[in-house]
């Protein structure tokens, strides 16, 4: 991954609007969290294979780091605190934000087909 280029990633967001595509959103702090502070109150969101149509995307600096929102028909997809993407070779948008130890803390993926089980490991 690299660190996102804004028109770049946009242009990539635009390209994926009013199409049925897969989302992958995943947030975590308490895999991390819980080993360094007991009190840590943890918490966490996945969600693999949604599948929506959104109207229009939006990606806005927050200084540092990027927040993602796509507009669904009724409601909206949001994750902040992106800040690395890349297109890959099935030409699925993947985004991330990591702290400053290099683990994940929020990732967005977009693809038009729907992404397999971790555990696969020849995605098609």
């Amino acid at each position: 991954m690299k660190p996102i280029e804004q028109d770049k990633v946009q242009a990539v967001i635009d390209q994926f609007a009013n199409k049925d595509v897969y989302i992958h959103l995943e947030t975590t702090n308490g895999a991390y969290a819980s080993h360094f502070d007991e009190n840590a109150y943890n918490v966490g969101a996945f969600i693999r294979n949604a599948h929506v149509n959104y109207q229009h995307g939006k990606l806005v600096s927050t200084g540092g780091s990027f927040r993602v929102g796509l507009k669904l028909e009724l409601g909206w997809v949001y994750a902040e605190g992106v800040s690395d993407y890349e297109v890959d070779e099935q030409g699925r948008l993947l985004m991330a934000g990591h702290d400053r130890e290099g683990r994940l803390m929020v990732a967005l993926e977009i693809s038009e087909k729907p992404f397999t089980h971790e555990a696969d490991t020849d995605e098609q």
